[in-house]
């Protein structure tokens, strides 16, 4: 990345992501968009945050919550060039997390400085309340979208394994994490999610796992072990960025699952022997 920081929100694919907010350790306003070999600088934001939550994708995205250092409910939108004002949220709250795009996000967990169990929906102008989730808590990682939505991991302030599932009304209990963790990031839907890096004590650990609808397995693990970090793309083709180490990084892994399977037609000539 052009500015190294953590506590920052992604938004998009594994080749085309969005980096917002942050700190590195200035609270940043900073946009950076990844078009799967390099970052390049991208608009402002209108106010620049920490421990935000983002949707969305790089030419249509949604920031919302955070701190500056206080914590706030303002929510905007980028274009692909420029951020504007949206709707504020119905609670203001910071280590929140998000899912969905931006004129049809859900925003979850927090803390406003108490942990909070609240969840809103965003329409594009303005946020609505929805229910509220069966274990409050921040610092959690979400992936989906806003009627099908999944929430992990996370602290309540103590650090939980417990996955929630969200259909649009109201969260159920999915299957536990492999390993508790907070200040995490996610990628995919609620039924093919990714959950990759943060922090299970005072350690940052590198450890992925997967989701399929009802319980996690282990993936593998990330180069740099980091939390605090930004996240984007699906379950098999995953984009992680920034973070702490705990000392604030720029780096930037791609997760990728699957098999390439290459067909030759046409005609091979072996090369000459060489030798005696």
């Amino acid at each position: 990345m052009i500015t190294a920081r953590s506590l920052l929100a992604g938004a998009g694919t594994n080749t085309a992501a969005l980096a917002f907010g942050g700190a590195s350790p200035t609270i940043r306003a900073c946009t950076e968009t990844y078009n799967g070999t390099s970052w390049t600088a991208g608009g402002a934001m209108i106010t620049a945050r920490q421990l935000l939550a983002g949707a969305g994708t790089n030419t249509a995205a949604l920031a919302f919550g955070g701190q500056t250092p206080s914590t706030v409910a303002c929510t905007e939108t980028y274009n692909g060039s420029t951020w504007s004002a949206g709707g504020a949220m119905i609670t203001a709250r910071d280590i929140l997390a998000g899912a969905g795009t931006n004129t049809a996000a859900l925003a979850f967990g927090g803390r406003t400085p108490t942990v909070v169990a609240c969840t809103e929906t965003y329409n594009g102008t303005s946020w609505s309340a929805g229910g509220a989730m069966i274990t409050a808590r921040c610092a959690l990682g979400g992936a989906g979208t806003n009627t099908a939505a999944l929430a992990f991991g996370g602290a309540t302030p103590t650090v939980v394994a417990c996955t929630e599932t969200y259909n649009g009304s109201t969260w159920s209990a999915g299957g536990a994490m492999i390993t508790a963790r907070r200040a995490l990031a996610g990628a995919g839907t609620n039924t093919a999610a990714l959950a990759f890096g943060g922090t299970p004590a005072l350690n940052t650990c590198a450890c992925t796992e997967t989701y399929n609808g009802t319980a996690w397995s282990a993936g593998g693990a990330m180069i740099i072990a980091r939390c605090a970090l930004g996240g984007a793309g699906t379950n098999t083709a995953a984009l992680a960025f920034g973070g702490a180490t705990p000392t604030v990084v720029a780096c930037t892994e791609v997760y990728c699952v699957g098999i390439l399977t290459c067909t030759f037609t046409g005609t091979v000539t072996p090369p000459p022997y060489i030798g005696v």
